[in-house]
């Protein structure tokens, strides 16, 4: 599965993520920090990412657009360091393979994970 990691969480995120078989970039490597969200979206969607990010912004893209991918995680919870998320957020990609593949998104706190499919109605 291909992941691109937004702006908004650490570059360290790709290592564990890499180290667990995903393939896995980083904006900050890919393309302009600064960029807008629409374009960070239009690359994901072209290239068939799943987006990893703290933004609500691609959720809302979703809903606008009513585009059926790119899928994404969005982590809600509070504390987003690696230490504490990496090995959840590794276990829902996998446990999630199929329906992320297939168009979704995936918030997951600290307690629950919850899934949209898409295209968003």
């Amino acid at each position: 599965m291909k992941v691109l990691i937004d702006m908004n969480l650490s570059p360290q995120w790709v290592k564990p993520l890499t180290e667990s078989g995903f393939e896995v970039l980083h904006w900050f490597t890919t393309g302009n920090p600064g960029a807008p969200d629409s374009e960070i979206f239009e690359f994901a969607r072209l290239n068939e990412y799943t987006i990893i990010t703290h933004d609500m912004d691609f959720t809302q893209l979703l809903a606008l657009t009513g585009a059926e991918n790119p899928s994404v995680i969005l982590i809600r919870s509070k504390n987003i360091m690696i230490k504490s998320f990496s090995e959840k957020l590794i276990q829902t990609l996998n446990e999630n393979r199929e329906v992320i593949l297939d168009g979704a998104i995936l918030v997951i706190d600290d307690d629950k994970m919850r899934i949209r499919i898409l295209p968003l109605k």
